[in-house]
């Protein structure tokens, strides 16, 4: 009998070029931050970024993304270095991605397409599954015409996760039909799942969220004492896991919760909505921020940002600012006259500032080492126990 090989394992891994614009909206410090970014996720796709290519454009080109010249560029250095694929931090419409794959000569991914494929294969569950796909065919359906010589070549790899050819060759009324049929199905499990809320009694709930791989699920599994799936790449958690968590003599129900990105496509924030029920629903948000990140404070706004749109911008937040461990800073010398910068901060004064400018409860510490760890479960105790007095006066006998 003859064996066949793992063609999974032996396959070599695809390199990628990342392509980035600025403009007037995002200066060149931007841009590097966004394509560090991109860069992470098509290594969390499975991919090796090798270069990355900048321009300076008032707005992207309606045909090409960038400029003929740049094109130009980019094509001779995908040819000579034997480039998979090219990764562009914007969305492109179906002709964009058209032209320019007819003029690299060689598959074209967008950052959508590419959060897209990150989720195809993180899905596990038939939730999830059924999410990414409504997600996928909403974000193809405006593309078809556009596309369509480019998706008669798909040959998989990154970024080809998805519906799958039969489909994409059909014409746009057998999408809409499957779309209307996924949203049937995800109305279905969204029914089941709010029975399983109502029949969870008369709990607090608490919600962790935050940007992706901030730490959430290390501190899921601290607080539960029951392991979670954690991972130092990005959206390694897609479904909700909610566990019973007893501080002291409270009991709560603590939820892990997908995380946030910076533009992240709407269709997958539409199709995650139900699963983000969990967010909407709970009574205390704990909002876990990386501070170690250099752009912390804007992950904060997209999040922030983010909770709005799904609803629940106005819930109880406790900030908790993680990795303390992983900060590293500068200490100016006392002659230096230059203005203080990020890198010139102390822990302790980003605490005093963040606790003295923000209304929400605030915390600093560490998952991995505990540092602070009871501090914050102490914390998380009297804000859960604030909540369950006027919620449930009759069950104050609990503590």
């Amino acid at each position: 009998m003859i064996e066949k090989k793992n063609t999974a394992i032996n396959k070599k891994p695809e390199t990628a070029v990342l392509i980035g614009l600025v403009t007037n909206l995002q200066d060149k410090e931007k841009v590097q931050e966004y394509l560090d970014e991109l860069s992470f996720l098509v290594e969390t796709a499975g991919g090796i970024p090798v270069e990355r290519f900048t321009q300076n454009l008032d707005h992207p080109n309606s045909r090409t993304y960038v400029g003929s010249g740049k094109l130009d560029e980019i094509k001779q250095y995908v040819k000579a270095a034997e480039i998979d694929m090219v990764v562009f931090d914007d969305e492109l419409g179906g002709s964009q991605i058209r032209n320019i794959e007819k003029a690299l000569e060689c598959k074209v991914l967008d950052r959508t397409n590419l959060i897209l494929d990150i989720f195809a294969k993180r899905a596990k569950t038939a939730h999830a599954k059924v999410q990414v796909e409504l997600a996928q065919y909403q974000y193809l359906l405006p593309r078809l015409t556009g596309m369509w010589t480019h998706l008669e070549r798909q040959r998989g790899g990154i970024g080809m996760r998805g519906p799958g050819e039969t489909e994409i060759e059909t014409d746009r009324r057998i999408i809409r039909d499957k779309i209307s049929l996924l949203k049937k199905r995800l109305i279905q499990i969204d029914k089941q799942k709010a029975t399983q809320r109502q029949n969870r009694g008369q709990l607090i709930r608490v919600a962790l969220v935050g940007y992706t791989n901030v730490g959430k699920s290390t501190i899921m599994t601290l607080l539960s004492k029951s392991p979670v799936f954690a991972e130092n790449k990005l959206f390694a958690t897609l479904d909700t896991t909610v566990r019973k968590v007893v501080v002291d003599n409270l009991p709560f129900l603590l939820s892990d919760t997908v995380g946030f990105i910076r533009k992240l496509p709407h269709g997958l924030v539409e199709s995650f909505k139900s699963t983000l029920d969990e967010v909407r629903e709970s009574d205390i948000l704990v909002h876990v921020v990386d501070i170690s990140h250099p752009e912390f404070e804007d992950q904060i706004k997209t999040v922030s940002e983010t909770l709005a749109e799904i609803g629940a911008g106005e819930k109880k937040v406790i900030m908790v600012f993680n990795k303390v461990d992983a900060y590293s800073w500068v200490e100016k010398e006392e002659d230096d006259l230059e203005p203080t910068t990020k890198e010139n901060i102390s822990i302790s004064e980003l605490q005093n500032t963040w606790m003295a400018k923000d209304n929400n409860p605030c915390i600093f510490i560490s998952a991995k080492t505990k540092e602070n760890y009871h501090e914050f479960r102490q914390l998380l105790y009297d804000n859960i126990k604030e909540i369950h007095a006027v919620k449930y006066p009759y069950n104050n006998f609990l503590y």
